[in-house]
């Protein structure tokens, strides 16, 4: 018998607790929930353990902790912790706090979990995924962000809803940074193989893909005390299970360019093959003219970012 994954959530809130719900309703393996405030993680353990008889999962929360010790030789570590967005604030609000916090975290892992895959989840997700490199002194193949999945999420749900079919059946493409400036793609965006540029007129899609970059400040103006939590662990959790699954599945995440793109030394969002080693491949797909302008477009404010924190 083969030891059991062992998966680490950093940050308790609503994001780091569902994350934990999924990975823990999926068995993918035993679950870490940390946190800096008291009786959080351990709470939310309990409870989340409490569930399993019910829904009969054996994956075990092992540990509920404000201590890093308890989550040494994670295979896979998941970074949600930092301030959520308020109504009114952009995701760049947060840099400064966020980069703190996040820095510390990695810290942290790098000591305990050296060998481990980080997913950061943390915003605004571009620089803080550079953060967590910059302080990890991981290879680039272990630390990604998680943003792409997300959006892509939003525009598939939005996709399905306007054709009328079901979200299995669409596929969507973003690249870019997880903010106002991503480059939702409707000529890679399909349905049951179809472009969805032959099956819905430009203005619908043009609304749709308006509607999929303002998707999480749609969810903060109508929630007014947070942000969206569902969609944003399920799509850690798929990236996690890619990695632990070794499934080499094409997701779009935030990876470390290195003139792909014509971008370089950032995290940027582009299609990614996820498997055991983390980040295995990057994948370059034509762009036109247009295309390419609006991703340099969305590079630039995710370099804007890195240069107020002078990494």
């Amino acid at each position: 018998m083969g030891k059991r994954n062992k998966i680490t959530v950093v940050g308790a809130g609503n994001v780091g607790a569902t994350a934990a719900h999924w990975l823990a309703s999926k068995e993918l393996g035993d679950v870490v929930l940390v946190d800096i405030v008291e009786g959080m993680p351990q709470g939310k353990a309990l409870d989340l353990a409490q569930a399993a008889p019910i829904e009969g999962f054996d994956a075990a929360l092992v540990g509920a902790t404000n201590d890093y010790a308890q989550t040494a030789n994670s295979d896979v570590v998941i970074i949600t912790s930092g301030l959520p967005r308020k109504p009114g604030m952009s995701r760049d609000d947060l840099l400064k706090t966020n980069a703190g916090i996040v820095s510390s975290v990695t810290e942290e892992i790098a000591k305990y979990s050296p060998d481990s895959v980080i997913i950061v989840v943390s915003n605004p997700l571009d620089a803080m995924t550079q953060v967590a490199f910059k302080k990890s002194g991981f290879p680039k193949h272990r630390v990604i962000g998680m943003a792409g999945v997300l959006d892509s999420a939003r525009m598939r749900c939005f996709l399905a809803e306007a054709l009328d079919v079901s979200v299995e059946n669409v596929t969507a493409f973003v690249l870019g940074g997880h903010g106002d400036t991503m480059v939702p793609l409707p000529r890679y965006s399909t349905c049951a193989g179809i472009p969805v540029t032959e099956l819905l007129p430009k203005e619908q899609l043009d609304a749709i893909v308006k509607r999929t970059a303002n998707g999480g400040a749609e969810i903060v103006g109508l929630l007014k005390t947070g942000s969206a939590y569902y969609a944003p662990s399920a799509a850690a959790v798929e990236m996690t299970e890619a990695i632990l699954k070794d499934k080499k599945k094409i997701l779009p995440c935030a990876a470390y360019l290195e003139g792909e793109y014509g971008i370089n030394n950032l995290y940027v969002g582009v299609p990614c093959k996820l498997g055991a080693r983390g980040l295995e491949q990057i994948i370059e797909i034509s762009l036109t003219n247009d295309e390419r302008i609006a991703l340099q477009k969305s590079a630039a404010a995710v370099q804007e970012l890195i240069d107020v924190l002078g990494l």
